[in-house]
């Protein structure tokens, strides 16, 4: 780039400084305009004092009667200059004629006539084409725009094979193990991983290949996408991020296209990760009903991947993660070894788990510590029972946002608590009800608080309200003091047995039902069916009655038609059962403890909202101790 400047120091005080960039491309486009619009204004100039155009005959004639004092030629323009008044006209003749000849055939004397011949310059010839030359470069800049039209479409449809993979550059993924709360068998396994992907000579000299795959799975918002990121993180290496969804296209054939070209790329540019995120999209059964009666895009796309993968050399240092909360969908031929060698399970974080992840999102938070207030990060991580990584994060998020709303400059224990009601069941919803109804719901809340409070194996009551949240007009929140992985069966029926307790309530005060139970019967039936077809805890045995499944660790299946109608109808009579025996003690509980659950009713209708400690002091009993089995 040529730059014509001047000093600084050279300038007059207050002018400012002059820069002429000239490329180029710049002087390219100068010159065509030059040479386009030149010509045509020095015809202007040239022409400028021609006042009108006249007909040949006409010119003749004015000739004949001596009114014309001088004739230039150029070409096939006359140019005549009449005497008086002294002006300017133009005629214009056939090239192939001859003045001199049109003068003779006129019955003028040629030497009577002041006239000349010139040539006509490459300026005047390009002006007189000029209106041609424009009409064909505006012709030809019009089709070449068709063309790189056309060419682009075409690029767009071959562009359909190419892959719409995420790329995180080398050292430009900071996302690390430490920033992954939890999941500590997890991160074991996939630290191996990243040693394969830093050292891979140091296994190479023993033998040992490395792994082409890696699938993780787990319930949605366990970390399965942010734990493929901190491979990446830790390993240094370019991480290529696609969804299982964008791998399919309206084309056939696009899907194995974009295979081969995200695994050509990711090859290139080894070691790398590649990561697909909801594999189950593009890696169902093949044939059956899981793929939906074979879809021939779905199925090429499976095919391909299948080929990349099991086509990688020892060499090609290339790692492929993959996430799914639906592996029972996956094709057998993608999760053998060879393909995805390991397979990293990821549960809803426990306790400490869920401790170490609330420290992890409440970095960069302002929160109480001291006084009133004050954070217990024990006590949020109890509350915190059943919530995932992305639970936990969203409700620290809303409660900045509460704090933030109030104007508060720190975040308080109460806005974690209304946070996490409203991840769980949604916000507040402010509903004109009678009072009758308000009542009614009082009671039935009541009910599952009094039942759960009196029997021995079911959690702490944390909090009881009757604001309406989503779709419920009240929550009754109990919080287990640990985290349970199995249950006995006299936890089931009493756990039954709680969420009977509102229907109960209201049978016992009003001797009326309200479709408020509706939540609540479903989760009975669900538990109930439960216990008889798959734990085996009724009066049939110990007999796996629903669904048999193929692979009890992919969980598939193929049906239940194994069980008889005469069966059938007897799970049906135990669900029964099961569900009349607990609603029994909810029943009978509610009977004998009627005065507190009054007491209870009543405090929801003035306050609409109690704590667990409040609760428990105008149960004025502490609550049953769980019985050994």
């Amino acid at each position: 780039m040529n730059e014509v400047k001047q000093k600084k120091s050279d300038l007059p005080k207050g002018v400012k400084q002059f820069r002429i960039d000239i490329t180029p491309r710049r002087l390219l486009v100068w010159g065509v305009i030059l040479f386009l619009f030149v010509p045509f204004l020095i015809s202007l100039f040239q022409l400028k004092d021609i006042q009108e155009e006249v007909a040949l005959s006409q010119a003749l004639v004015d000739i004949k009667e001596e009114k014309v004092a001088r004739v230039e030629v150029l070409g096939d323009i006359l140019r005549l200059e009449y005497k008086e008044p002294k002006t300017y006209k133009s005629s214009r003749k056939e090239v192939t004629e001859s003045f001199t000849d049109l003068l003779v055939d006129a019955g003028i004397e040629p030497t009577k006539v002041q006239y000349t011949t010139k040539d006509q310059s490459l300026l005047q010839v390009v002006a007189e084409l000029l209106p041609t030359l424009i009409f064909a470069v505006a012709l030809g800049l019009f089709f070449l725009f068709l063309m790189r039209q056309a060419r682009g479409a075409q690029d767009g449809i071959f562009s359909f094979g190419k892959s719409r993979a995420r790329l995180f550059a080398k050292g430009k993924q900071n996302i690390t193990f430490n920033d992954v709360g939890g999941v500590k068998e997890a991160k074991q396994e996939l630290e191996e991983v990243v040693d394969f992907l830093k050292h891979p000579r140091k296994y190479r000299k023993l033998g040992a290949r490395t792994p082409k795959g890696v699938l993780l799975i787990g319930p949605s918002g366990t970390g399965k996408t942010l734990l493929a990121r901190a491979v990446a993180g830790e390993a240094g290496v370019p991480f290529f991020s696609m969804a299982g969804s964008e791998f399919m296209e309206m084309l056939v054939g696009v899907g194995a296209s974009r295979v081969r070209d995200l695994f050509s790329t990711a090859k290139k540019a080894a070691p790398a990760v590649i990561f697909i995120d909801e594999i189950d999209a593009i890696g169902r059964m093949r044939g059956g009903g899981f793929a939906g009666g074979g879809h021939g895009e779905q199925e090429q796309t499976l095919n391909q991947i299948l080929v990349e993968m099991d086509g990688f050399s020892p060499n090609d240092n290339v790692m492929v993660l993959a996430a799914t909360n639906r592996p029972e969908l996956l094709d057998p031929a993608l999760v053998r070894p060879g393909r995805f060698d390991r397979r990293v399970t990821l549960e809803l974080p426990d306790l400490e788990e869920r401790e170490k992840i609330l420290r992890i999102h409440a970095q960069g938070k302002p929160l109480v510590t001291k006084g009133a207030g004050a954070i217990n990060w024990q006590r949020l991580s109890r509350r915190t029972v059943g919530f995932s990584g992305a639970d936990i994060e969203n409700m620290l998020n809303e409660a900045a946002i509460q704090a933030a709303r109030e104007s508060k400059k720190e975040i308080e224990e109460e806005h974690l608590e209304e946070s996490a009601t409203k991840v769980k069941l949604g916000p507040e919803r402010k509903r004109l009800q009678s009072e009758l109804e308000r009542e009614m719901t009082a009671y039935h809340e009541a009910g599952h608080a009094v039942v759960g409070h009196m029997l021995p194996n079911t959690d702490p009551v944390h909090r009881v309200s009757i604001v309406a949240r989503g779709m419920s007009l009240g929550a009754t929140q109990m919080v287990p003091d640990r985290d349970k992985y199995q249950y006995t069966r006299t936890e089931l029926i009493e756990k039954i047995a709680v969420l009977l307790g509102g229907r109960a309530a209201e049978d016992l005060v009003f001797g009326e039902l309200t479709g408020g139970a509706a939540s609540d019967i479903e989760q009975v039936t669900r538990i109930a069916r439960r216990m008889v077809t798959d734990l085996g805890m009724s009066e049939i045995g110990p007999l796996s009655l629903g669904p048999i499944w193929e692979n009890a660790d992919w969980g598939r299946s193929y049906g239940g038609d194994h069980v008889s109608e005469k069966m059938q109808a007897l799970v049906d009579l135990e669900v029964k059962k099961v569900v009349d025996q607990a609603y029994v003690v909810a029943v009978n509980l509610l009977k004998k403890h009627r005065a507190k659950l009054n007491k209870i009713a009543k405090a929801l209708t003035d306050t609409e909202t109690l704590d667990g400690e409040e609760f428990v002091r105008l149960m004025g009993v502490a609550k049953a101790k769980p019985r050994v089995h």
